[in-house]
This record gives structure tokens, C-alpha cells and sequence, in this order.
């Protein structure tokens, strides 16, 4: 019982070493190549769509760098009077694309959505997924910006006038409980067929 123990005991200190070591190497490989190839992709897909962004590397913190695609500041159209013949404009960020190094050297993807400064609260950002270097390529890219641009373009577009799903008791569920069958009143001949026990 007792090796079988060890056995076990062993095995989890190997996946350890293993995942302290994968740490190692994706920082490694953002510096050496990884952080430069997501700089380019993303320039080459802006530069193919015609997408008018700029790509930034944030480096601040040693192993938690980030490339963002942004698409700028503008001022947003609003503005706060001051005086008889002063303003201030609010300043809107048009929301942006971050590989975002993790601790652990993976790299998340997010999604910044737009936002105007002091108006109401910025949307948390949208995870789109989290990769090994490996694991992305080229064509994510693509998929990612077209994510980006959809979701920036709803907010833009923001609209309540016409909701995505009918709400309401009678619209979500039916007599059964499958979703979109409408609600239908029971009559007394319903409850006329009742078993008898």
C-alpha cells in the first residue's frame, strides 16, 4: 500500500518540476521570438483589413508583459461645462486586444471594451482563451480580431430596443419546461384524468 502511495507521491512531484520548467520556457520563448511574432501578426493584419490601430508592447513588469492592438483615443463628444466659455471633453477609449503574459508565461487574450472617461463604470474586459506559445498560431489571430471588432462594434452600437431573447413567464418556458413553448393555462379537464391510486 505503501508504494503505491509513493508511487502516486512521486508522480506529482515530477508534474511539478514539469510545470516549473514549462514556466521557465515560455518566458523564454516570449523574449526570445514569441512577443515579437504576436507585434508583427497583428501589424500585418491591420495593415491587410486596413484597420486603423497600433500596436504597443507593455512592458512595465518583467514577465508580465503585454502586446496590446488598440484602437485609440478620441475625444468622445461629451463634455462637461466649466464655464460660460469652457468645456471639457470626455475622452473615449475606442477598446483594444491584449496578449497579456501570466504568471506562469501563458498567455491570455482579452478583449478591453470601449469606454468613456467618467461616465459610468468600464465593462469588465472579455477572456477570449488562454494559450501556450505553441499553441498559437497565425490563424488565431484573425479569429481573435474579428472577436474584437464584434464585440466593440455592439457596444458602439449599443441598442436596447429590440432585446436579444423575448422574456417573460409565458415566453421561456412551456407547460413542460422545454425553453420557448408558451405557457398554456391548465382547464379542469386536465385535472379530470388525474390517476387514481
Amino acid at each position: 500500500m505503501q508504494d503505491a502511495q509513493l508511487f502516486d507521491l512521486q508522480r506529482k512531484v515530477e508534474r511539478y518540476r514539469e510545470v516549473k520548467h514549462n514556466t521557465l520556457h515560455y518566458r523564454e520563448q516570449w523574449k526570445a521570438s514569441f512577443r515579437d511574432m504576436i507585434v508583427q501578426n497583428l501589424e500585418s493584419l491591420c495593415q491587410a483589413v486596413g484597420l486603423e490601430a497600433r500596436v504597443e508592447v507593455r512592458s512595465e513588469m518583467e514577465n508580465l508583459e503585454a502586446v496590446a492592438l488598440t484602437l485609440g483615443d478620441v475625444k468622445s463628444g461629451l463634455y462637461q461645462v466649466l464655464g460660460s466659455d469652457l468645456q471639457r471633453d470626455l475622452v473615449k477609449h475606442n477598446g483594444s486586444l491584449i496578449y497579456q503574459q501570466l504568471f506562469n508565461g501563458k498567455v491570455i487574450v482579452l478583449v478591453n471594451y470601449p469606454f468613456i472617461e467618467n461616465y459610468g463604470q468600464p465593462r469588465p474586459p472579455k477572456t477570449i482563451a488562454i494559450f501556450r506559445p505553441e499553441e498559437l498560431q497565425p490563424p488565431f489571430f484573425i479569429r481573435h480580431v474579428e472577436e474584437m471588432l464584434q464585440e466593440v462594434t455592439t457596444w458602439e452600437d449599443y441598442d436596447d430596443d429590440e432585446p436579444t431573447k423575448r422574456i417573460g413567464f409565458k415566453f421561456n418556458f412551456g407547460q413542460k419546461g422545454e425553453p420557448g413553448t408558451p405557457w398554456k393555462r391548465k382547464t379542469s379537464s386536465d385535472f379530470s384524468r388525474r390517476r387514481s391510486w
